[in-house]
């Protein structure tokens, strides 16, 4: 990868059934057998807590090779105030471009927009040995925690990066993951079987 061999729009509405199509590819097989992601993506664009402004692919040569989404999510402060904050995902990269830095790029750029749209931190579920390369800490150590762990438990995998320096001194809560990350799994092989049909495997490594 270089500095130049890519560019990073707004994804377009003819980009839909392509970007689908990658984020599966990107994600099958990978956490679980088959995947999600791509009907979660499917589903947000209606949702009023995404995030337009932040839906965004990653081109290269003319191709659509990545693309990540943003929503509006908070924190329920234990002072009893919902701190708005913003997560983000699916992100994905078409598997011919996986581990060649062009995830960090499109995660860097999103991040800049997402800053320039008045966002002050954001919260993920994810991998620090990726995330943490871009700034993102574990929740725990700033006193946030995630709701699907006990208070004052260290969750590894929920991660957080403040894009305004600061923004969380004096603050403890819990953030909440939006519902629109939640899917029913009858819902997804429905949707699942608009697209080609592909082997759903256990693997060494998946979460579940």
């Amino acid at each position: 990868m270089t500095p130049n061999d890519f560019t990073i729009r707004p994804e377009r509405p003819t980009d839909y059934r392509t970007v689908e199509n990658l984020t599966r590819e990107a994600f099958w097989n990978v956490y679980h057998p088959g995947c999600t992601e791509h009907y979660v993506l499917h589903r947000y664009r209606s949702r009023e807590d995404f995030v337009p402004e932040l839906d965004l692919v990653m081109e290269k040569d003319g191709e659509i090779i990545g693309h990540i989404m943003y929503a509006h999510a908070e924190i329920a402060a234990d002072d009893g105030r919902a701190i708005p904050v913003m997560t983000f995902g699916p992100i994905s990269i078409a598997p011919a471009f996986q581990r060649r830095g062009y995830g960090k790029a499109l995660l860097d750029a999103s991040m800049e927009r997402a800053k320039a749209l008045g966002a002050s931190v954001l919260c993920i579920e994810g991998n620090i040995l990726f995330y943490g390369k871009s700034g993102f800490v574990p929740g725990f150590t700033r006193g946030i925690d995630h709701h699907a762990a006990p208070r004052g438990s260290e969750v590894p995998y929920f991660l957080l990066k403040e894009l305004k320096a600061g923004f969380l001194n004096g603050v403890t809560g819990v953030f909440h993951t939006p519902d629109g990350y939640f899917t029913d799994a009858a819902e997804v092989d429905a949707f699942d079987a608009q697209f080609p049909v592909k082997q759903k495997l256990r693997l060494p490594g998946q979460l579940a």
